[in-house]
């Protein structure tokens, strides 16, 4: 038995597989993600490291079998600050958070964005972790003087269990490793004002850290190998078969996470979204990590109060179309970063009439996160075959709609867990290359367009893409938020 752990952004999942890949047993617990004021999203560092230790120890109990590898992977970019011991000098900052926009609206005016980019092939966004260090530095000095390292979550899990101290090519990638030589880049880290600081980044170890279990919270053995990443995007690449140059997944999550594999760094294109390492030298995955998936229509959802197990039907009320109605889906406070970004992105709802229908909205809100995954996979190189994975992918009537929009078939997975299995594969692959063969790759199934609405959505692609050329300049010119509240109002 292996066992494969998911640290998610609400949600940390560990899975058990057996010596040919079959799932055995899954555990999960949900996680805190705390909002200590408008735009910032922060994690307790010790509550999440307990939620890892908690779901294997669960695991365990249950399956009756000790593992030979435990493989972590986790949610990338954000900021989690250690001391030199691996405890957290503060609350671990989530990529969902916003605090650094105005650094990065003024890195990208003064052109450091572009320039960093041209150099680690990483488009910045307000919770990377270049910005969310800028931001630090100016905020709570104190507490940047007091760290150690400027870890990611994988690895902060990995240093708690095994002592080792480092992160692999994936979530070094984002955004000061230069891809050609897999060190970090001192004049991208110069243009950001943090070359002071590159002793916090962990080594990077090509193949992923790989330590003994040390730590007996988990239940597991002492001793027990321990394997950290790819983080959770690379890993998903890895778990769905997804190898071939051309070749793409499409994640429908909390995010819409839009990966393409390529064997070119063309970094002299506009600056936007990233190119992240693989363990296959030569090979990277030119990812566009929209910020909200199935968060859009989990909002919009609950602002028409209904939940998603209605889904199925209002889709199947409302035509394609929507009756005229269109969504943009740019809901994160934190704008938008690919395949663009723009942090003062918002999301839109046009063409309501006193005839719109509840099922319009969410069909519309489906058709909007359809477009913007098109529009990822487009920039991103696409140009063969489509997996799709994550809990959008469950809607058959949803992953419908996608196939429909992107007028190309889709390739559903069958297994629920495709990052905790990559990240197992990535572990095994390390130890011993024969030993995670094609049997461990999650089956898939076909989903063909239909050719009319194929041809339906090739048109509201179009217009789509005239939208969001329109709204951007409104973006740059935003309407005044709440009236702040005083005492003496009225």
């Amino acid at each position: 038995m292996d066992v494969g752990v998911d640290v998610g952004t609400t949600v940390t999942k560990a899975v058990a597989f057996d010596e040919a890949g079959r799932q055995l047993a899954e555990t999960s617990r949900p996680t805190r993600l705390v909002r200590p004021g408008p735009g910032r999203f922060e994690h307790d560092t010790d509550e999440i490291v307990a939620s890892v230790n908690e779901v294997v120890a669960e695991l365990a109990a249950d399956v009756g079998t000790e593992p030979g590898v435990l493989a972590i992977t986790a949610q990338g970019d954000g900021l989690w600050l250690l001391d030199s011991d691996g405890s957290p000098v503060r609350p671990a900052i989530s990529w969902l958070d916003a605090r650094s926009g105005a650094i990065l609206e003024r890195w990208t005016s003064e052109g450091v964005a572009e320039q960093v980019f041209r150099r680690s092939g990483n488009r910045m966004f307000p919770g990377a972790s270049g910005p969310l260090l800028a931001a630090v530095l100016a905020e709570e000095p104190e507490v940047l003087a007091r760290a150690g390292t400027a870890a990611y979550c994988k690895d902060v899990v990995m240093q708690r269990l095994t002592g080792v101290r480092a992160t692999d090519v994936s979530d070094g990638s984002a955004p000061f490793l230069d891809p050609r030589t897999s060190e970090y880049d001192a004049d991208a880290l110069s243009a950001c004002g943090l070359s002071d600081w590159q002793h916090l980044l962990a080594p990077v170890e090509p193949g992923g850290p790989v330590g003994e279990l040390r730590d007996s919270a988990t239940g597991l053995a002492l001793g027990t190998r321990v394997s950290a990443g790819p983080y959770d995007l690379p890993a998903a690449a890895m778990g769905a078969g997804v190898s071939e140059v051309g070749d793409a997944l499409l994640t429908v999550g909390t995010t819409l996470a839009c990966q393409v594999v390529t064997r070119e760094l063309p970094v002299d294109d506009e600056p936007a979204g990233l190119f992240l390492g693989t363990w296959t030298p030569g090979v990277w995955l030119r990812a566009m990590p929209a910020m909200v998936g199935t968060a859009a229509l989990d909002r919009v959802l609950s602002l028409v109060g209904l939940g998603t197990d209605a889904l199925p039907a209002l889709l199947a009320e409302s035509p394609a179309g929507a009756h005229g109605v269109t969504v943009l889906p740019y809901l994160s406070e934190a704008g938008e970063r690919a395949p663009f970004v723009e942090t003062g992105a918002r999301g839109t709802i046009d063409g309501i009439s006193l005839s719109t229908t509840q099922a319009d909205v969410v069909r519309a809100t489906c058709e909007g996160v359809a477009y913007a995954a098109r529009h990822c996979l487009d920039a991103a190189g696409w140009t063969g075959r489509v997996t799709v994975c994550g809990g959008g992918a469950k809607s058959r009537e949803w992953t419908q709609i996608l196939a429909d929009v992107l007028h190309s078939p889709l390739h559903t997975t069958d297994a629920s867990q495709v990052a905790a299995r990559g990240a197992v594969i990535g572990a095994r692959l390390a130890a011993d290359p024969s030993s995670a063969g094609p049997e461990w790759v999650a089956v898939s199934r076909q989903v063909d367009p239909a050719p009319a609405r194929a041809a339906f959505y090739d048109e509201g692609y179009a217009h789509y893409l005239r939208r969001v050329e329109a709204a951007r300049p409104r973006w740059a010119d935003p309407a005044p938020t709440a009236l702040a509240q005083t005492s003496g109002a009225r």
